[in-house]
This record gives C-alpha cells, sequence and structure tokens, in this order.
C-alpha cells in the first residue's frame, strides 16, 4: 500500500515574513560570532534548487537490490529519453572490450569474458540514457528562456532539456545565453586569462568524466600557462584516501583486483552503499559468498544493496530470492567507525595475547611493517564502554565482527565517502588500514585496500596530473620533455579555490565537466564566488545549475560524450580512462554526435591553450589533436606505468598500471606500511542537535538527477526529505511528514535550509540523512577533512526546526 503525503507551498504572504538572504563580504576564515550569514532564505537566488514539493509517496524500504525491477528501470529510461536504435546499440557495446567504457561509476569490468547480455547496470544505462538524449538544446531555446527563468526549475529538469548543440555566451548585463563561434570563445578567454595580474588567479577545475587525454592536455596547458591551481572532484570525495593511503603504504591508489573478491575470505564494506553507487559491485559480492567468502557491512544506514542481490541476469537467482551478502550489519552511528574498528582491534589484540600470537600475522608485521608496539600500547588506553558508546554498535555485535576477522587472513577493505568525508577523513582510513596491517591481509590474493572511485575516470586524471600539489618528480619530466619551467607553487583544492573567489583573489573559473555549485558546500558562499567572477567557463553536454550561476560573462562550450563518435583529421579517435583498480582501456563512442558544432574534450583545451599561449607555447597543439596517439605518446614519456602505451592500451581488456603494494612494497620512506596512532573524534550533540550526512538517492549519480524516486529506500516522487530516528521525531514531538527546516551554525554564521519532510527511517539515534546538493548549503566550506581538505559533507552539526 503506498502513503500520500500531500504537502501545500507556503504561501506568499509566509513568505514574505521570512527574512532576506544576507551575506556579509567578509574573509570566511575571520568571521565573528556578530557577522551572521543566513543562507537558503526562501526568497529563492538560484544557486539552490528550488524549495518546492513534488508529492511525496512512501513505501517500506527495500530489502533485495537488483531483480526485475532494476532491468524495467533501466528499459524505461533508455526507452523515455533515447532513440531505440540508439539504445540497443550502446547497451552492447558499454563496458565490453573495445566499447564505451561507461561516463558512471569507476567500477572495473572483468579482465576475462564479459556478459553478452550486458555489461551494466541499471544506473549505467540511466548515465547513458542522460548523455545520449535524443533531444537538444540551442539558440532558439536560450533566446526563449532566461536566467531567472531557468533557476527556477528543478536540477531534474534543467538536466533533460536535452544535449547543448552549440557554444553559448551570457554577456555582462544580458538575462539570457546567446550563439558564440568557437574562435570568438577561445580568443575571449584567452583575453581574460592574459589579462590578469598572475596566472593564480585563474582556477581550472576538473571532473571526473574527463579522458586521460583530455586531463593531459588540460594540465599541460594549465601549467605552461604558469599555475597549478587544479582543483578537482578528488578534493571532494577520496582526497582522503588518497592522503592516508600514501601516508602509511606509500601509494595513493588500492590494491586489490577484481578477481581478488573470487578468493577472499571476508569483504569489509565501510560507508558504502553500492547498490545505488556502484552496481555492478553487486556481481563481485556474489561471486564472493558463493565461494565461501563471507560481508561484514558497517554502515548506519541499513541498504537493500547489502543485504541480498538478484542478479538480473542469472534467472535461476530471480527465481530463488537472490544471494543474502552481509553476513552480519553493523549500523554504526554516523561517523563512528573509528570507535568501531577500536573496539573490534581491542578485543583481537586481548585475545592475540592470550592465544600468542595465532591471530595477528606477526611475520608480516615484523618484516613489512613500523609501528606496532606503539600502535597496541596505544589501543590499550580506550575504554572499551567509551568505544561502545561511540560507535553506537552493541557490544555482542562487536563481538562478532571481531570473530569473523580472527577467522579470516584474506581480507578486504572497501570504502567509500561515509568514510572520507568527514573532519577525520585521513584518520578514518589510517584505522582502515591498521586493521589490515595486524592480519597481514595487504599485497596478497583475496586481501587488501579497495577505495571505490566515485566517477568513471576521477582516479586517472589524478594519475595525468590533475593535482593542485604535483610531486616534484611529475614536474620535472614536464619540464625535460617540453622545454617550459613549471610552476612549483601548490595550487588551489576545491575549497581554496572557492574561497580565494570569494575574495575575489581569483576572477576566472573553468570547469571541464561537472557541475561545481551543486558539487561543492556552502552553496551560497560558493554562488557569491563564481559570481564575484570577471569570467565563468564550463565545458558541458547538458544543461545544470553551475551555468546559471555565473560571473561578470559566462560561456558554456558543449563536448562530446562517451558515447559520441570523435571523429578529428586522421580520422575516428578513442579516448582511455583508469578505473578503481587501476587498470587503463579505451573507450571510443558509436553515435552520432547531435550537432556539428560539438568539439571533444581535448579540441577544448587546444584551442583554449592556442588562444592563451599562442606562439609563445611550446607544444604544437594543433598536431596533437589530429591524432590522439600522439597525445599518448607523450603521456608515456612523462609518467611512469605507461610504457607502449598505444599499443597497450589497443588490447582488449587495457592493462594494469604498476601497484608495488600488490607485491607487499611500501614505497615509504623506510620502505615499510606504517601503523597509526589515530584519536576519536569529539562528537558533542546538544539534546536537540542531530549529526547529518549527504547522501543519493537511487535516482542521481552525483549532481546527476536521472529521476526523483529512491526505490531502494521506499521514497517516491520527493528529494527534500531528512531520514530521521523516529524515536528522536517523538522526542522532539514531531511526526512524519512534517515540514521542517534544517539549520546550522559554524564559527557564528548561520545556514537555513528550508522546507524539508520529515521521514521516519531506520538510522541510529541522533543521526539524520539528506539528499545533496539540496542539502549542501549546511556544510560550512571552512570546514573539512585535516590534511585532505575534504568537504565535512558526512558530519554537519544541525538542528531542526517545524516549518
Amino acid at each position: 500500500m503506498i502513503l500520500f503525503i500531500a504537502m501545500e507551498e507556503r504561501t506568499k504572504k509566509s513568505r514574505a515574513k521570512k527574512a532576506k538572504t544576507t551575506i556579509i563580504d567578509t574573509p570566511l576564515a575571520e568571521s565573528k560570532g556578530s557577522d551572521i550569514i543566513v543562507v537558503a532564505s526562501t526568497e529563492h537566488t538560484g544557486a539552490q534548487p528550488p524549495e518546492t514539493f513534488t508529492g511525496i509517496r512512501k513505501r517500506k524500504p527495500q530489502t533485495k537490490a537488483g531483480g526485475l525491477p532494476a532491468i524495467g528501470s533501466a528499459l524505461k529510461h533508455a526507452r523515455k529519453y533515447m532513440r531505440i536504435a540508439d539504445a540497443r546499440k550502446t547497451m552492447f557495446r558499454l563496458n565490453q572490450k573495445g566499447g564505451i567504457d561507461c561516463p558512471g561509476c569507476a567500477w572495473p569490468d572483468p579482465d576475462d569474458d564479459r556478459s553478452r547480455l550486458g555489461e551494466y547496470c541499471e544506473n549505467g544505462i540511466k548515465a547513458i540514457a542522460e548523455e545520449a538524449q535524443r533531444q537538444s538544446i540551442g539558440a532558439d531555446f536560450f533566446a526563449q528562456h532566461t536566467i531567472a527563468e531557468l533557476q527556477q526549475r528543478s536540477d531534474f529538469e534543467l538536466g533533460k532539456k536535452g544535449r547543448i548543440a552549440e557554444p553559448m555566451i551570457l554577456r555582462t548585463g544580458s538575462d539570457r545565453y546567446a550563439p558564440i563561434p568557437w574562435n570568438e570563445a577561445f580568443q575571449l578567454i584567452g583575453r581574460e586569462l592574459n589579462a590578469l595580474q598572475s596566472p593564480d588567479e585563474a582556477v581550472f577545475y576538473t571532473s571526473g568524466r574527463t579522458s586521460n587525454e583530455a586531463a593531459f592536455l588540460y594540465q599541460l596547458f594549465v601549467r605552461e600557462f604558469g599555475t597549478n591551481n587544479l582543483p578537482d572532484c578528488s578534493n571532494m570525495c577520496h582526497e582522503s584516501s588518497g592522503k592516508a593511503l600514501s601516508s602509511t603504504l606509500g601509494m595513493g591508489k588500492g590494491s586489490v583486483t577484481l578477481e581478488d573478491f573470487d578468493h577472499a575470505d571476508l569483504v569489509i564494506i565501510l560507508g558504502q552503499n553500492p547498490g545505488t553507487n556502484h552496481p555492478r559491485m553487486l556481481t563481485a559480492l556474489e561471486r564472493c559468498k558463493e565461494k565461501g567468502g563471507k560481508i561484514l557491512a558497517i554502515n548506519p544506514l541499513k541498504e537493500a544493496g547489502l543485504t541480498n542481490f538478484v542478479n538480473p541476469q542469472r534467472p535461476l537467482k530471480i527465481l530463488r530470492g537472490g544471494t543474502k551478502l552481509a553476513d552480519l550489519y553493523l549500523q554504526v552511528k554516523i561517523n563512528g567507525d573509528v570507535a568501531l574498528l577500536k573496539a573490534i582491534m581491542s578485543m583481537l589484540l586481548f585475545q592475540e595475547k592470550q592465544e600468542l600470537g595465532d591471530i595477528f600475522d606477526m611475520e608480516f608485521i615484523t618484516s613489512r611493517t613500523e609501528g606496532y608496539e606503539s600502535f597496541a600500547k596505544h589501543l590499550q588506553q580506550f575504554d572499551f564502554h567509551d568505544l561502545e558508546k561511540a560507535c553506537g554498535v552493541p557490544r555482542g555485535q562487536i563481538r562478532k565482527a571481531a570473530r569473523m576477522i580472527k577467522k579470516s587472513k584474506r581480507i578486504i577493505a572497501c570504502w567509500a565517502m561515509g568514510l572520507t568525508q568527514h573532519e577525520n577523513g585521513v584518520d578514518n582510513i589510517r584505522e582502515v588500514i591498521n586493521l589490515l596491517l595486524l592480519k597481514g591481509s595487504i599485497g596478497i590474493q583475496g586481501g587488501g585496500t579497495c577505495p571505490v572511485r566515485g566517477h568513471s575516470n576521477v582516479q586517472g586524471d589524478r594519475t595525468m596530473g590533475i593535482w593542485e600539489a604535483p610531486e616534484k618528480e611529475f614536474l620535472d619530466k614536464l619540464e625535460e620533455v617540453f622545454g617550459f619551467k613549471a610552476p612549483r607553487k601548490h595550487g588551489f583544492s576545491t575549497v581554496d579555490a572557492i574561497q580565494a573567489m570569494y575574495r575575489k583573489q581569483a576572477k576566472v573559473f573553468f570547469g571541464l565537466g561537472g557541475n561545481f555549485i551543486s558539487a561543492t558546500p556552502d552553496t551560497e558562499i560558493t554562488a557569491q564566488a563564481l559570481r564575484n567572477c570577471n569570467l565563468t567557463v564550463h565545458v558541458s553536454t547538458k544543461l545544470n545549475r553551475s551555468h546559471l550561476v555565473h560571473g561578470k560573462q559566462a560561456l558554456i562550450l558543449p563536448c562530446l560524450g562517451r558515447t559520441d563518435l570523435d571523429e578529428q583529421d586522421s580520422g575516428e579517435q578513442f579516448v582511455t580512462t583508469e578505473n578503481s583498480m587501476g587498470v587503463v582501456q579505451m573507450s571510443k563512442g558509436i553515435l552520432e554526435p547531435c550537432s556539428e558544432a560539438l568539439l571533444s574534450e581535448p579540441a577544448i583545451v587546444a584551442g583554449l591553450a592556442k588562444a592563451t599561449l599562442g606562439s609563445k607555447s611550446k607544444v604544437d597543439w594543433e598536431h596533437l589533436i589530429s591524432n590522439y596517439d600522439d597525445i599518448r605518446a607523450l603521456i608515456e614519456k612523462v609518467i611512469p606505468g605507461f610504457d607502449n602505451y598505444n599499443e597497450r592500451v589497443r588490447e582488449p581488456g587495457g592493462f594494469y598500471l604498476p601497484n608495488p603494494n600488490r607485491e607487499q612494497e611500501f614505497t615509504t620512506a623506510d620502505g615499510k606500511a606504517h601503523f597509526s596512532l589515530t584519536k576519536l573524534p569529539k562528537i558533542q550533540l546538544a539534546s536537540d542537535q542531530y549529526l547529518m550526512m549527504t547522501i543519493r538517492t537511487h535516482d542521481q549519480f552525483n549532481t546527476t538527477i536521472y529521476g526523483l524516486d529512491d526505490r531502494y529506500r521506499g521514497i517516491y516522487n520527493e528529494r527534500r526529505v531528512i531520514l530521521m530516528n523516529p524515536e528522536d521525531l517523538e522526542a522532539a514531538q514531531l511526526k512524519s511528514g512534517d515540514q521542517l527546516d534544517l539549520i546550522s551554525e559554524y564559527d557564528g554564521q548561520k545556514r537555513i535550509a528550508h522546507q524539508f519532510i520529515a521521514v521516519a527511517y531506520d538510522i541510529p539515534r541522533q543521526c539524520v540523512a539528506t539528499y545533496f546538493p539540496e542539502a549542501n548549503v549546511l556544510i560550512p566550506v571552512n570546514h573539512f577533512a585535516r590534511e585532505s581538505k575534504t568537504p565535512i559533507s558526512k558530519s554537519v552539526v544541525i538542528k531542526v526546526k517545524k516549518g
């Protein structure tokens, strides 16, 4: 039975009573208690999705993922948004060897045979349907719609308008975009960049969708221009993982391969919802279970994709109800992971001392690690009762988890942003590594680290040099190969870039893919930062909210997507990507582009470089664009591991990059893996406060909204919701269906997100969950993970007020 909750919008009279949005232009780090920033008032500024309800429908949360509903949803999206012939054509080339690398998540493809029915998931089809839409928009569309009008559309509506068919400009003082020739667009950007007092006054952002070829050219241009201001989406997701892995194991990538899941005794999944965010991972977990492995799930929400998987490609599994995945599910409090892991390891340490070495791999610890004795002493300082209280998991369940780990040697630890997006995000990962080191589970078949990257080439972008803090060796190699002086001063990360633009220290923003305003924290501060710029530029395939929050002038540069044919002077081209497990493979589009006016991302970067650097450049940009093999030949000269790049990437399935951790080699200063001494996060909540995490719906990938349903959680046709524990609702004299305003206050700055519907849900006490980007306004830009500067999107202290 479906429960309908009717919600009425506030009247104009009630809206008029609300305070107007006030932004006080003071340095963010120096805000005083009297400098109150009221953000997200009911007077809509255009930076956030409209504060309107769409008619929530609720069902009981599901306990199984996949199955026939997944097939039906995938076909529905393909049929609704794509041409039937295009849908059929792309489905059977998606994630196949030599085919199209899915523009969605970065989960790897099998090295051996791949499913002929389709090597894709429900959300992969949604991603393709989003990119390869049959509709397109150009000059006529933008002539009919002002910026103010488009700002009132939801993110879902904006994305479904169609592919952008030609470059567009918003000139100073205009209220709508108009067409502009490519050469004029490049010349405008070049003039603005060359007029800056310093190259460091420009910000060059990158999305994880960008190919290796485009990313390499992009960083090459930016560094020849003279800055390391190369923030990217890694800063907001797995930067914490990279920092922790590099400092303890010597490299910032995971160590396992897809095949390792077939040999694992135990897979531990922390802070991750694979059923929605990486659905093809469920097939690997299914195989693990069928081969005798166990799964331990650790997450505040009980997600369908971790409890049971009904493989849509196996009819018998559908008939039999699927495969049970999690053998034990621990609903930890938000950011209670360090406390939980310390509690588990304390139990194991006690038993290790009792059983004289039967639990920990002391041979590995002695020969391959440093810091064990200090770590053991550190662990014994914690009171178990305090750890149990901090993590919110009962002692009996902690004991069961410890027993599972005790019996296992080949352990894979998988995690995502549920661990990384906290002030202690780096320490969260270090604690996971501590556990693996105790068991000697790194660098063995069936064991190791597995940070699950969110976007299809976000790991490849970093490998190609998209980083605000490049290594000296990389810059030295650029200078050797290209003959220009590479900048050495570290540039802006994402939060640094926002603050620099907000303070008018950066004046030009260029985004190679992505939806910056919706992906970043502190929505209204970020919006003001972008509006302070002289010029904002976005390379995009579809309309998004970042096009509507702009500088004094703004450009939209439409590019080819992964599914599009890419014709250059030498013929059809392909690009390459790197997945979560370090496999570099080719991706070749097969569909006719929606417009002849589209350029590839490498061609856009080359046009930008020629217009900006002119004859001063040491690079023959025109030559590189005519044949992408020439780009890959340069990558081979600069980046280790890409020997014979053009030959090896043409091999079916591509090739693996070197990974010393897989051989138990650790490229730290002393050549050993390091135990870490971490502190418990200080989480102190008043009785009326909650710890909020932002999450995705099942109809969403990052900032792209495919639809309005969160099928697995039983929430339909609505995004402005807050999931709350039923006992918390009762204690606050609230009930499911109430309209609430959400309030966060940091450093004397108050942020308010209006009109969220309370939904009673199975979540630990004083923990709440909301969808992003709707709740991004509550996340302070100047509070982030120590060392990595990743925003605290998973641990924001809020209050709620009945609206």
